[in-house]
């Protein structure tokens, strides 16, 4: 008989960074699919927002999608599982599973005492990471790796698993992957350092600007005709990575190579400025310059033309 497993990942709050909200973090869900390599063979249901839905239909490892919703919920408090993982940080949610039925429960559960969110056996090097900003600066291992040893496993690059297949093909030698979400405006490089940079590289690469917006499935669609993506930190940069795409992703605020896995396919550039704060997850800048201002098109431009000649 199979194994059922719950994942509840609604995106609310990013597994290893403090804050929580009610707006979805497309991001964090689809990088939380690495997951499914662990759980292959067993009966899994995924607990998400409704944006997200899009990133896990189709996905050959999750039988069952429901939406966050009263009804839902209710049908959850009703079943008997063998294992429960919980990777959202938001007190009420972390309520709702505490009373699933299961033989296990791994990643965040609620304490009745303080009514805050609390690590279950085996999370608590990912709650400290998450909740202390020195203990994240200080984290030794990769995002996938603490997120195996929460479920008690052992993480071997796996990579991410997206259900939804582009019905595009390559047709563009760069995309510029420019948006970011509400959540992190500092995370954006400066427009005028797009624009700076599509005239650098002067006409000798087709170039497509980031489209679809507000249509997930369309969104990967673009971000498949493009055999290398430029990107600020976000869903783009993961999912370039899910579909073996070239990325070169801009960082400076909001990640750190720790937050990123190693990958054939990415490079990474950081600011080049000396500044202690970076990574700060801050939503203001205390400088009067973004550090994402000190990564320049130079960089970016060289860094194309080293990929494109390698």
């Amino acid at each position: 008989m199979q194994h059922k497993i719950l994942i509840v990942k609604l995106g609310y709050s990013e597994t290893l960074v403090p804050e929580v909200g009610h707006t979805c973090s497309l991001g964090d869900v689809l990088r939380t699919s690495v997951i499914l390599h662990l759980y292959k063979g067993a009966h899994v249901t995924w607990l998400t927002d409704e944006a997200a839905v899009p990133l896990l239909e189709d996905n050959p490892y999750i039988n069952r999608i429901l939406r966050f919703d009263v009804i839902s919920v209710l049908q959850l408090l009703s079943e008997r599982f063998d294992v429960v993982v919980n990777l959202e940080k938001v007190p009420g949610v972390c309520a709702m599973v505490s009373k699933i039925n299961a033989w296990r429960h791994f990643g965040f559960r609620f304490d009745q005492e303080t009514g805050t969110a609390q690590a279950y056996e085996g999370a608590h090097e990912a709650l400290k990471i998450a909740t202390e900003e020195d203990a994240k600066r200080r984290a030794a291992r990769v995002w996938e790796d603490v997120l195996f040893s929460m479920l008690g496993g052992d993480w071997q690059g796996e990579g991410y698993i997206l259900g939804y297949q582009p019905k595009t093909r390559p047709s563009y030698d760069i995309g510029f992957n420019i948006h970011v979400g509400p959540k992190y405006p500092l995370k954006a490089w400066p427009l005028d350092h797009w624009r700076r940079l599509e005239e650098l590289l002067n006409g000798k690469y087709s170039v497509t600007h980031q489209q679809h917006l507000h249509n997930l499935k369309g969104y990967i669609d673009w971000v498949n005709t493009c055999r290398l993506l430029v990107t600020n930190d976000s869903l783009g940069l993961h999912l370039g990575l899910a579909l073996k795409k070239k990325v070169i992703a801009l960082i400076g605020p909001t990640a750190s190579e720790k937050d990123l896995p190693p990958h054939g396919h990415l490079r990474i550039l950081k600011p080049r400025v000396d500044r202690d704060c970076m990574p700060c997850y801050r939503q203001e800048c205390v400088w009067a310059d973004s550090c994402m201002r000190h990564i320049t098109p130079e960089m970016v431009r060289d860094a194309i033309e080293a990929w494109s000649t390698a």
